[in-house]
């Protein structure tokens, strides 16, 4: 097999998928898509990896519940996640089910190594579990929670508030207590490997507080991985549902299997560039997963970088507190391009962030409507009306362009650095800042320039006819450039763009740096007003 692109693989959690897709979980996924997009006009070779976790004692009750078995429950809900992503215009390579064929070798597979390199013992378990987040506690866990009681005093999970159950298993065992000083170290030497680095210290803390020996098979669920071996007189056990989901990560680039092209891949994709994940999931990210990978003498994920929470009035979203949307109903009111820029816009990626709708229409009226699209509208306007609806014939020479010419052109020539730098430490915020930096020199640009008074002596006047076609030949290269540099985030703006240039598609661009290099707008192409790219709304 042979690459001649370097391999970026970059992954989300795989979601519950007795959940709907709700603002959070499309978080996490945008910022992933977003990222995918960017690496590929860089000219990577992107795999973008999303999906569904579907074992687990909740799936088997609530299947139980609604009168479905759980392949037919889970069947039922799965399409629910992919129509959304599809509506967000997530660009995903491959979607994964933990219920897979493929998924269930693969998990048995690193089970039996485990098992095999003595990292899986037999046990017994007793303490505290939630049903809801598929999570064991243990009374350190819970030695805060002593006022945390429900009304018939059973204590309450750290993570979610419900009440936890007192269960007593025989099963089996990871030996996660003896990975912690290879953690630390890890970590120690590889200070990206968890980011921000507020979460590293989180991870840092918890690893220092002591590990233990975490359970990796149920004895009583059976909806789930079997596990691969069974003791004369043993009841069948299930993988432990967060054992089963963290393997989808090698599953899906083709671990456990006996194929060459699949080993291939494997060797090509792993380790993964990126794990996406919400800050309340690091615990199982960035501790249980890669001491399974030493354990199975496999490479560790290069990074895990942790979002953190969306907030309405300073509240984690839910339903009880009705403060909670669907992407849906944002993506009706503001477009699915106005729902992308603000979440990327407004939130910094890795802290919690507020967000209101009062917010959107701010940012959508500001960004989108008045400095963007007034951009674009009343520039190819002008174009229509002074060159007759084509790219004027100037070749930017820097000798005629001017101060505010010279200007223009220095802010999308430092544009690259900029954007790259912010996208390498995952600041979104800090990207579409830099390239709106771009949109409002073009604006300046204008209205310096006034093209308007130009275009009156034009006919009569060469000087003043050379110096409009340099003034609309300079603003329509800066609005092919934010075109670029937009569409990662809002592709099919950017696309839409780009048509009206005349210019192919700004999503099928693999090599962003030469792409937006000043003075490759070819003259004569023509040149489409078309309606506002955003229209205004009220809050």
């Amino acid at each position: 097999m042979t690459r001649d692109r370097r391999s970026y693989y970059l992954t989300t959690p795989i979601y519950y998928v007795n959940d709907v897709p709700h603002l959070g979980t499309a978080y996490t996924t945008l910022a992933a898509d977003v990222m995918a997009r960017y690496r590929r006009m860089c000219g990577h070779d992107v795999l973008f990896l999303t999906g569904l976790d579907e074992h687990g004692q909740k799936i088997e009750q609530a299947a139980t519940a609604a009168g479905y078995s759980p392949q037919q429950w889970v069947d039922k809900l799965a399409p629910a996640f992919q129509e959304t992503w599809q509506m967000l215009h997530i660009s995903n390579d491959r979607f994964i089910r933990t219920t897979s064929v493929q998924h269930k070798h693969s998990v048995q597979e690193l089970a039996r190594r485990l098992l095999d390199s003595g990292d899986i013992y037999r046990g017994s378990y007793e303490g505290w579990y939630c049903v809801p987040d598929e999570a064991y506690w243990n009374q350190k866990d819970l030695a805060d929670q002593d006022k945390a009681l429900s009304s018939d005093s059973q204590p309450l999970c750290p993570d979610c508030g419900r009440p936890l159950k007192y269960v007593v298993e025989e099963n089996w065992f990871f030996r996660l207590s003896h990975y912690a000083d290879f953690l630390l170290q890890y970590y120690e030497d590889n200070p990206q490997a968890v980011q921000p680095e507020t979460r590293r210290n989180e991870v840092l803390s918890f690893i220092r507080s002591g590990l233990h020996d975490l359970s990796i098979s149920r004895a009583n669920v059976a909806w789930g991985i079997p596990l691969p071996w069974t003791e004369e007189g043993d009841a069948p056990q299930t993988m432990y549902v967060w054992f089963d989901a963290l393997i989808n990560y090698i599953t899906a680039v083709g671990f456990g299997t006996d194929d060459d092209s699949c080993a291939e891949e494997f060797a090509y994709r792993w380790p993964a560039q990126v794990h996406f994940v919400g800050k309340d999931i690091i615990r199982f990210h960035c501790i249980i997963w890669p001491a399974m990978l030493h354990a199975a003498g496999l490479p560790l994920p290069r990074q895990v970088f942790a979002h953190g929470h969306l907030l309405v009035k300073g509240e984690k979203m839910s339903k009880s507190k009705g403060n909670a949307k669907t992407p849906a109903e944002l993506v009706e009111r503001f477009g699915v391009d106005g729902y992308r820029y603000y979440f990327m816009r407004d939130v910094a990626f890795g802290q919690d962030g507020s967000i209101s709708d009062e917010a959107m229409v701010q940012r959508f009226n500001g960004d989108l409507a008045n400095d963007w699209g007034n951009l674009v509208s009343r520039l190819f306007s002008m174009v229509g009306k002074y060159c007759a609806g084509k790219v004027p014939a100037y070749g930017g020479d820097p000798t005629t362009e001017g101060a505010e010419g010279a200007v223009l052109r220095q802010v999308a020539d430092d544009l690259y650095d900029r954007v790259a730098d912010a996208y390498s430490r995952f600041d979104y915020s800090g990207a579409l800042n830099a390239i709106w930096d771009l949109v409002r020199a073009a604006n300046r640009y204008l209205e310096d320039s006034a093209p308007w008074t130009l275009a009156k002596n034009a006919e009569d006047d060469q000087t003043q006819a050379d110096a409009l076609a340099q003034v609309l030949y300079s603003a329509l290269e800066a609005v092919r450039i934010i075109a670029l540099y937009t569409a990662p985030v809002m592709p099919s703006t950017s696309d839409e763009v780009c048509a009206r240039l005349g210019l192919a598609p700004a999503t099928t661009e693999i090599d962003l740096q030469r792409k937006t290099q000043w003075g490759q707008l070819p003259a004569g192409n023509e040149v489409r007003k078309g309606e506002p790219l955003f229209l205004r709304m009220e809050a």
